[in-house]
């Protein structure tokens, strides 16, 4: 929820909202915690990636690539790709709504169209765009309609945002294969839908976990996904 958001900025001795936010966390956890491996068996290993197929395969691949995800609080998504090797920037930020320039507070309202996103350039050479995505169903309830953990709103849906043809056709890919795999226990409801425009948030809320790792949200709820994507992607982290 933006006012619990809001509310971490501002106070960390909320004890009722942390321990909300620490049952729904970790129940979160637990029940994803076994179906890991599954997103690992049907999407298949992702050890020596170095491009992504179809790009290759169409004669268009560049050295970089840009995608914008949104898999509920962007300080949890940017702090996980900020750490996944071949991945050059993570910017916080708003994308898929009508209103131009919004602020963090209008973007809470629900009420702009955007979702809070991360916008995710890396290096080809060094990931993919099968591997980025690997870790987004990894890392995030793609099930969940407008919700991840306490944060409830259409700015926090599950969303990916494509810039072409060729993105669009993975991330429909997997998503097919995850349903074919009942990876999960309800269907995805992830959004796949055309990037329009990105809007950067501000600055307070780059790098926010890095900037504000002893913050209850942090702690409570950031630090369990980032200990858990160690745990899975040990060999694709960044030195």
């Amino acid at each position: 929820m933006c006012e619990i958001k809001n509310s971490i900025l501002i106070t960390k001795n909320k004890t009722i909202m942390l321990v909300t936010i620490l049952v729904m966390a970790f129940s979160f956890l637990g029940n994803a915690s076994g179906k890991t491996l599954n997103i690992k068996k049907t999407m298949g290993n992702t050890e020596n990636l170095t491009t992504t197929k179809g790009y290759e395969d169409s004669g268009n691949l560049t050295s970089t690539d840009t995608i914008t995800l949104g898999g509920g609080c962007f300080w949890c998504v940017e702090a996980v790709y900020e750490m996944l090797k071949g991945v050059i920037k993570v910017e916080s930020g708003y994308s898929g709504g009508k209103v131009k320039n919004p602020s963090y507070r209008e973007v809470c309202t629900g009420t702009t169209g955007h979702a809070e996103v991360a916008q995710i350039t890396f290096d080809n050479s060094k990931t993919s765009m099968e591997e980025i995505l690997k870790v987004f169903f990894t890392v995030h309830d793609p099930t969940s309609l407008n919700r991840q953990g306490a944060d409830t709103g259409p700015q926090y849906r599950s969303v990916i945002f494509f810039r072409n043809e060729q993105q669009r056709k993975i991330a429909m890919s997997i998503i097919d294969d995850l349903n074919k795999g009942q990876v999960y226990d309800k269907p995805i409801v992830t959004q796949v839908a055309p990037f329009t425009v990105f809007y950067k948030a501000e600055d307070y809320h780059q790098d926010y976990y890095n900037q504000n790792k002893e913050a209850p949200y942090c702690r409570i709820v950031i630090q369990p996904k980032l200990e858990k994507f160690e745990k899975l992607f040990k060999d694709r982290l960044k030195n």
